[in-house]
């Protein structure tokens, strides 16, 4: 849900449900990386609620498009870590078998 004014849509606050400081500290990451960001940041209004505020002012693009943006860059580095990750394993399961790896050590 966006909170921000009809006549400014460069200054936006988000509030996105059943979500923590995981993705809210990762997006504001991004998002401070963009240069069309003038300002960011998060709250969470309260610990026993799943939900996050995050603000955003731009240098003069709508702040929807801008987070928009910032979602889907933030979206592309976690393929590529979950890519990276997956092909980590299989080239080590390729060089020793499941059978041969020690995982209980006593």
């Amino acid at each position: 849900m966006e909170h921000g004014s009809v006549t400014d849509s460069t200054a936006s606050t988000f509030s996105i449900m059943e979500e923590d400081h995981t993705l809210a500290n990762s997006a504001r990451f991004v998002l401070n990386q963009d240069p069309r960001v003038a300002f960011c940041g998060y709250s969470i209004p309260h610990p026993a609620d799943r939900k996050i505020n995050i603000r955003v002012h731009t240098t003069g693009d709508p702040a929807k498009d801008v987070l928009k943006d910032a979602l889907q860059d933030l979206m592309v580095m976690c393929q590529h870590v979950r890519g990276t990750f997956d092909n980590a394993v299989a080239n080590h399961r390729a060089k020793k078998p499941a059978e041969q790896m020690v995982i209980d050590q006593k």
